[in-house]
């Protein structure tokens, strides 16, 4: 029996464990990245390890999310970053530079390696054929440090693309399809790996689209083969060194399979508030929108951004409709620059913005109230855009752009002959913005620049035998980390603030929570299902694990989450009998007795409830290793305490 793409490179890169899905693996790791909303966090933790230097194949810290200097905190965390990574072996891509994924693409990822960064799209590395994941800074820093990386053993999933994308109708048509099929749970503890023959017919940037925006499906990752088309993108780039062909062998087994014909695909949107809410543009209808947002870390390539100069070329944005456009990278920017498109999308009257996720992560151009808007980005939860009533859409930049000059939604097959867009046979490389780290020897000569809102990390407290606390916040299903630990302008300076930003914890849901949190002292949240779905932030763990969160009952976890959840040493607990989720309200005080024994290898708990006076029974689906790190208080003391 052969073995698919995504099983080949992880047994290659197996460490422990069997490769069964649903068996916890621990596989090595090549490459790490991190940003700035997260790499502050990640970098204090990757210091109080006390590794002298990176030991993976390369680690790049970028400056992509919080680029709005409103005070000095922003400003004082990218010092930190740069002095860090000067010291430890980390390249630092200087703000201006890009968004991590789209340069990551373009610079330094390489067909068949690994890669985790603390960023949920990280799996974008997957359009060039990596094993790429989201996952929390501590998990980043312990790979940094040479750790290995545990995940469970994943399904894999085959999506066999058939025929064509027809004219106008774009890679990002393709990924949404895919969401209105899965939904947002549907990709939980599987790798979404595309084959068929209509592989061939996409570039890398546009399977980096749909790769990227697998991270909605709750997928560990999504891969496309490594071919020819990979081959002619990594020579443009001046890297056909990195190139390796890759595969699935053609007797491949997959747990699951789906085909999609791109011929029948039709100009789709995600209609607010998520992902997955998926409809044509016929069904919508000639909805008036207000804002344009071009870019993000899914559509900011320069082929995207080609696309939306042709069609803005010598016509102006409609009165009523406000345009940015965000260029994913320096790159991009100065390609467009160069060949005019750039001067056509001003002309027109677009704004443009910095080379960063911006908009995207709530960082400016937040809509007017009610206002709708069409994004090009990945995301579109409740409140996520800065204007709480807002509502998101999510599209193609082709549908994106022609939107913009009719004021209304407005299928872009309407536009007439789509001409053949084409990359360069060779893009224009300038690293200038990317600084090495000093060499071994000359590391004891940096200092590491802290400024006064960098606060130390969290400390967790080895687990008691006992929780006797009160349910401090019930919530429902698909709360996402946007909810638990909300970004935005205001927000994200914070994050190397963990008593100050905890202030904001849960404010979407309740705005009481953080004051009743620290009045209880300690206490449990109850939650539905795919509880943490979204970013890999773990500020939406350490928070609450700063607020005297000990344990989170919910229906079921988004992954990324619930690993973070027990890096802090929360416990995450599932209901065994999901209606017992409907007989607890918020304050009832939940009692669990002889935890340290339990934890050591039960399944099930048994929680009562004390307030109302019954018993129930959670889950416990934790590995050994898991167990271990929640006895002891959360990854980082039992990091010290193993040495693992």
């Amino acid at each position: 029996m052969g073995l698919t793409l995504a099983q080949k490179i992880l047994k290659e890169h197996l460490v422990s464990g069997e490769m069964v899905p649903g068996k916890e693996i621990g596989i090595k790791i090549d490459q790490t990245l991190t940003q700035d909303a997260t790499g502050t966090m990640a970098y204090l933790e990757f210091e109080a390890m006390g590794v002298p230097r990176v030991k993976t194949e390369k680690s790049v810290a970028y400056i992509d999310h919080n680029t709005l200097q409103s005070g000095f905190e922003n400003a004082d965390d990218h010092r930190f970053i740069g002095s860090v990574c000067k010291k430890h072996g980390i390249y630092f891509s200087r703000p201006g530079n890009g968004i991590c994924h789209q340069v990551h693409l373009e610079r330094f990822g390489k067909p068949g390696k690994t890669l985790i960064g603390s960023d949920s799209h990280t799996p974008t590395g997957g359009g060039i054929g990596m094993i790429a994941i989201g996952a929390g800074g501590m998990d980043v820093a312990v790979a940094m440090g040479g750790g290995t990386y545990y995940i469970t053993c994943p399904k894999i999933v085959k999506v066999e693309l058939t025929g064509k994308l027809s004219p106008w109708v774009a890679a990002k048509d393709v990924i949404l399809e895919v969401l209105r099929r899965l939904t947002v749970k549907g990709g939980v503890g599987k790798i979404i790996e595309y084959t068929g023959e209509g592989v061939t017919t996409l570039s890398v940037p546009e399977r980096a689209t749909i790769t990227n925006m697998g991270a909605e499906l709750g997928a560990t990752t999504s891969i496309f083969p490594s071919d020819e088309t990979t081959r002619e993108f990594l020579k443009a780039q001046e890297r056909e060194a990195d190139f390796t062909p890759l595969s699935a062998d053609p007797d491949a087994v997959y747990d699951e399979e789906i085909t999609i014909n791109l011929s029948e695909l039709v100009p789709l949107a995600a209609c607010p508030h998520s992902p997955d809410n998926v409809k044509s543009v016929a069904e919508i209808g000639n909805m008036k929108i207000d804002q344009v947002c071009i870019g993000s870390c899914t559509n900011s390539s320069l082929l995207d951004m080609l696309k939306v100069a042709y069609i803005l070329k010598g016509k102006t944005v409609h009165p009523d409709v406000s345009l940015s456009i965000a260029p994913g990278s320096k790159q991009v920017l100065n390609m467009l620059a160069a060949c005019g498109a750039l001067s056509d999308m001003i002309d027109a009257g677009a704004r443009i913005l910095e080379s960063a996720c911006g908009p995207c992560i709530g960082m400016g151009q937040s809509p007017n109230s009610g206002g709708i808007s069409l994004r090009t980005f990945n995301r579109n939860f409740e409140g996520r855009s800065g204007t709480k009533d807002g509502q998101i859409y999510l599209v193609s930049p082709e549908l994106a752009a022609a939107s913009a000059l009719t004021g209304v939604l407005t299928d872009p097959r309407t536009l007439g002959d789509m001409p053949k867009f084409e990359l360069p046979e060779v893009f224009t490389i300038n690293d200038n913005m990317v600084v090495p780290p000093v060499p071994e020897e000359e590391m004891d000569s940096v200092e590491v620049l802290r400024g006064p809102n960098i606060k130390p990390f969290p400390v967790s407290e080895a687990m008691a035998d006992e929780i006797d606390a009160k349910c401090s916040l019930k919530v429902g299903d698909n709360i996402t980390t946007d909810h638990i630990m909300p970004a935005g302008a205001k927000i994200l300076p914070l994050r190397s603030n963990i008593p100050k930003i905890s202030e904001y914890c849960f404010a979407v849901c309740d705005e009481k929570f953080h004051d009743r949190a620290l009045e209880l002292g300690k206490s449990i949240i109850v939650g539905g299902s795919n509880y943490g779905q979204g970013s890999s932030r773990e500020h939406a763990a350490l928070a609450p694990l700063y607020l005297g969160i000990k344990a989170v009952i919910v229906k079921s976890f988004a992954r990324i989450h619930m690993a973070n959840l027990i890096n802090a040493g929360i416990i995450p607990m599932t209901f065994a009998n999901e209606a017992d989720y409907d007989r607890i309200d918020q304050l009832d005080e939940l009692k669990i007795t002889n935890l340290k024994a339990l934890i050591a290898d039960a399944t099930e708990i048994t929680v009562t409830n004390v307030t109302k006076g019954f018993d129930f029974t959670v889950k416990l689906d934790l590995s050994e290793r898991q167990r271990d790190m929640i006895k002891a208080g959360g990854l980082l003391n039992y990091t010290k305490e193993t040495g693992k």
